[in-house]
This record gives C-alpha cells, structure tokens and sequence, in this order.
C-alpha cells in the first residue's frame, strides 16, 4: 500500500492557487502534459472539459465502451447518474401553480429525456400536491417511486438518508435503520449511505469508535444485500491529531500526516464499509489541507491527491458526486462550483486515472442549481450536465 506520507512528493508554496498547487506537487506543468498522453499516469490537473455533447438518440445506441469513431467513453451510458439534490426545487414544486415538472414522476420523465440513466435519492419527500403525496419514505412509497422509475428506465443508485444518531444502537433506530434498508431493497439499490462524514472530530479516539459503529452498521446492510456508504466533505480528507503535546482537555493537538478519512479506511472492514467521494470537496481538500505541525512540531507539507486516494483503495469508491468548480482565490475554498462541465476540474483525467468504468457510478451534483428566480434552471443545467459528462472520453496518442 502507498505510504500516507510520500517524502518524495515536491513541496508547495502556500500561496500555489489550487492549479499552482497540484501541478507543481506532481511535477508536471499544463503544456507537457496536455502535449503527451500521460493522462491515466499523471495528476489530475485542472483544466476545463472541452467536447460538444453527443445527441442522446446517438448515445443510447452505443456500447458500454466505445463511441464508435470517437474513441472510449470515460463514463458509459449505463452508469451516468444524478442526485436529486440538484433539482430538489422541481421534486418540491407544487404541479397545481406550474407548468413545469413537479413531484417524483415528472422529474424522473425528464431527467429519463435529458439520458440520464441512475438516479440518487436525497430523501423521499416531494410536494403534497404530486402523485403519491408528501411523504413516501414507506414500503408503499418504495413501491410507488420504483413503479416511476421502471416506467422511465432509471434504477436507483442510493440514498442521503438515516443512519442512526445513537451508538450503541438503540432498538428504535435498529428498526428505522432495518426500514431503510427494506426501502432500498424496494427501490432496486445496491447501495445506501448518508450525506455527512462520519464524525465531525479531528481526533483519532473519536474515529475509532464512528468506525464501530460503521462496521455494525454495514454488517447489518450487507445482511440484508446492501453496501453501506460514508460521503465525504472537505474536512475529511484534513489531517488527523493524533500526538504531540495535549491540550487542556488531554487532547492530542499534532498530526502524524494521516488524514481522517484515510484513517477511517484503514480502521474500517472493507466487506461493511464503502465510500462516496464528492469530487469537489476533495478538491477543496486539497487546496485547504496542504500543510499541518507534525508530532515533533515541525509544519510538513503533504499535498492531498483525490484520485490516487481512490486508487489505492479501488473498489471501497463504487459512487461519486459529479460536481465541478472554477477556481477561486476569494471564497477560501479555492474553488467555485459550477454545473458538470463547464469548470475548471479536470474529470478526464481523474476517470481515466480511477478506471473501473463500469463498477464506479458518478452522480451529477450542484447544490447551486435550484434558482429563486429562474425555476426551470435547476433541471435545465442538469441537461448541460449530462451533456459534458456523455462527452467526456479518453485522450489519444
């Protein structure tokens, strides 16, 4: 396995932009790279994604593989998905003062035209005035949600749902747990998982124990034929305390280099436990955590690499959110985000350097997409969205 810490990866200046930052860290500059076809080997340096997006008729008849005449497709029809997240403005609108798609069933129609084929749940509710009522978190709801998604071709990819607040469990979120589950089995997942980390903490003790209590969880998913996953925010992938001198509360207050999140993989049974990656945020990751105090108190640089983090631990990383940003020197985060396609992040190079094209089910995601002002934004950024992700293939010699 690759160490945590390479002594061999370049050191960054503070002041890298996020581009700086990755392409100095893996020595290697934009022309050269873009000038030879080191894509899969190399970083995943920023660049726009650049490609006219194929007609939907056209990519439906493809193959899993190739885009005849065009070359390999990084992310196969069959797998190109979204959260409805992204368009939670049109699950929630109300279809009695609205034209536009409203409710569950005519989302799921649209976004079926637009040629997604996976969706991702973000809960179960939708406005009281759609088909089926407010609320379908219930067998009866699961049944009436998979009848929709039959009807349009889509299969449900996973959910943002319970995981229980309690640990040990108590037997009432044992049992909203094990409905849960029942739901997904319903709706055809093979995957269900939560939108937050699984501790907020900094400090090793406290993983140890989310990590119990994600291995009990898992192993009472995998009982019932599903993969329990943990979705990832920028402060996962920050840097582990886990020595040095203590603080007044007999805290650790250094880094071994460890991330949390890296930490969290090794503690975790790979049987029980898998991941979502927010691309994003790992990007966000790697602009934010560069640098921390080891034990000795000495500050150390260690530049995160989302990709080669997937690649190390392969199959443990069967979903990604799908979100692009533009980068940014303003907002603290070093990146804006942006609909799938029109940023800054350079997705093909990261699918090429991840593989697994058919086991790996990227999710479109921007949270910015619901507009106040413009209620047809959301679903209609998603289009753009699947259009820049159909038309993402591997580069040529």
């Amino acid at each position: 396995m690759t160490p945590y810490n390479d002594p061999s990866t370049p050191a960054v200046p503070l002041t890298a932009t996020p581009d700086e930052a990755l392409r100095r860290s893996l020595g290697v500059g934009r022309r050269r790279f873009l000038s030879t076809c080191t894509a899969v080997a190399a970083g995943a340096v920023a660049a726009p994604v650049f490609g006219a997006a194929p007609a939907l008729a056209q990519d439906r008849g493809r193959d899993h593989g190739h885009d005849h005449g065009r070359g390999q497709v990084l992310v196969p029809p069959h797998k190109r998905g979204i959260i409805l997240y992204t368009v939670r403005d049109a699950t929630a609108r109300d279809p009695l003062a609205s034209d536009l798609p409203s409710g569950f069933r005519e989302v799921f129609k649209q976004l079926a035209r637009h040629g997604y084929r996976q969706v991702e749940f973000a809960g179960y509710n939708q406005h009281a005035n759609a088909p089926g009522g407010a609320g379908l978190e219930s067998v009866e709801g699961a049944k009436l949600l998979r009848r929709w998604l039959d009807e349009y071709g889509l299969r449900a990819q996973g959910n943002h749902g319970f995981i229980p607040s309690s640990w040990p469990l108590t037997e009432a979120d044992k049992d909203t747990f094990k409905k849960h589950l029942e739901i997904a089995n319903i709706l055809g997942m093979d995957h269900m998982g939560t939108g937050g980390d699984p501790t907020g903490s900094s400090y090793r003790a406290d993983w140890d124990v989310a990590a119990d209590k994600w291995n009990a969880l898992g192993e009472i998913a995998r009982s019932e034929g599903i993969k329990l996953y943990t979705h990832n925010h920028d402060s996962a992938y920050g840097f582990l305390l886990d020595g040095g001198p203590l603080d007044d509360q007999g805290r650790p207050t250094r880094s071994s280099g460890i991330r949390k999140l890296e930490y969290f993989l090794k503690v975790t049974d790979p049987k029980l436990v898998w991941l979502e990656m927010d691309i994003f945020w790992a990007h966000v990751a790697q602009y934010k955590f560069h640098t921390y105090t080891a034990h000795d108190g000495s500050t150390r640089k260690s530049v995160f690499d989302p990709a080669a983090l997937v690649a190390r631990h392969n199959k443990r990383y069967p979903l990604f959110h799908a979100k692009d940003g533009v980068v940014s020197t303003t907002n603290g985060m070093g990146w804006d985000m942006v609909p799938f396609g029109t940023g800054d992040i350079d997705y093909t190079t990261f699918f090429s350097r991840v593989g697994l094209s058919n086991y790996r089910n990227p999710m479109v995601e921007d949270d910015n997409s619901p507009s106040a002002t413009d209620p047809a934004q959301s679903l209609r950024e998603a289009k753009i969205s699947y259009d820049n992700m159909a038309a993402l293939r591997k580069r040529r010699c």
